[in-house]
């Protein structure tokens, strides 16, 4: 991996406007936090990886190659990525349905490879599709797509029902074939479903873990004790966990319910990290200040 970490990008500065979530929720008003103030790093359970403790999300309301951040355009999502960089956030949360490795590849052209971590996923069939493509194929274009000769983490997407570990063996041993080739460093999942994701606490093939997690039970898999306690049993053993729809993909915005989501996600969610689908750089400011203010009490 030491030719892999060499590489330098040319620093770009851009300009635009919010985004469209931003101005519906209200969240685009919010006051932005003392600069000075930055997101630490934290260690992804045994991935050998280290993450800002905030990935930016790249998939609100996304599909169809898509997504509220694709739509700010290239540039006002390149000023947004860079800001949170400059505050931190330097863990970039993507999928291929998204259809945002260009803009993350665009955003860290300016960056040192080594300072970024790289996280998309890849959707998967049951084995025996007409679907189903090459695995290196896919990673060849994503890492294309992204400017980058490797990815730090790729999971399966979106999975919805038990039973994947024996009907993705397809997927799962391609991506195992590219993580000793040095392609990718840790692989994983995405939950959508309860069984699905105490599947992958029991899978010795999952280095990573992306779980809904928040107090209000929005659109989660079981409620906040049962998915917190299964969490607990997979930073045991190691695995990765990072948290994701932490305000209930946009259901829970109040000011309150922002500081309840954080607090729960930090105290007691059993999560390493957490992504969040910003839309603007007041979103950056507000959660940098949020998340490390709790984190200091």
């Amino acid at each position: 991996m030491k030719d892999l970490s060499r590489r330098n990008f040319i620093r770009t500065g851009l300009t635009g406007i919010v985004g469209i979530t931003a101005a519906c929720t209200g969240l685009g008003k919010l006051k932005a936090a003392p600069r000075e103030v930055m997101v630490d790093n934290v260690k992804l359970g045994k991935s050998g990886l280290q993450v800002s403790r905030i990935a930016l999300g790249t998939g609100t309301v996304g599909g169809s190659n898509a997504s509220n951040q694709t739509r700010l355009g290239m540039e006002q999502f390149v000023k947004m990525a860079r800001h949170g960089y400059d505050r931190g956030v330097r863990f970039f949360d993507m999928a291929d349905s998204y259809g945002s490795h260009k803009y993350v590849g665009e955003a860290i052209k300016t960056l040192p490879r080594e300072k970024v971590t790289l996280l998309t996923k890849i959707w998967t069939h049951e084995d025996g599709s007409d679907r189903i493509a090459p695995v290196r194929e896919s990673l060849d274009r994503y890492r294309q797509e992204m400017g980058t000769d490797y990815i730090d983490i790729v999971l399966m997407h979106c999975l919805m029902r038990g039973g994947w570990s024996n009907n993705r063996k397809h997927y799962m041993d391609g991506l195992a074939k590219a993580k000793q080739d040095g392609i990718i460093k840790a692989v994983g999942v995405s939950c959508h479903n309860w069984d699905a994701m105490v599947e992958a606490v029991d899978s010795p093939w999952v280095d990573v873990i992306m779980a809904r997690v928040n107090p209000f039970q929005t659109l989660m898999d079981n409620t906040p004790d049962a998915v917190k306690e299964l969490l607990g049993k997979a930073k045991k053993k190691g695995i990765g966990v990072i948290g994701m729809k932490i305000f209930g993909e946009g259901r829970n915005v109040s000011d309150e319910e922002r500081e309840q989501s954080f607090k729960f996600a930090l105290t007691e969610g059993n999560v390493h990290c957490m992504t969040l689908g910003m839309e603007s750089i007041d979103q950056v400011d507000d959660a940098v200040n949020r998340v490390m203010r709790l984190v200091k009490a």
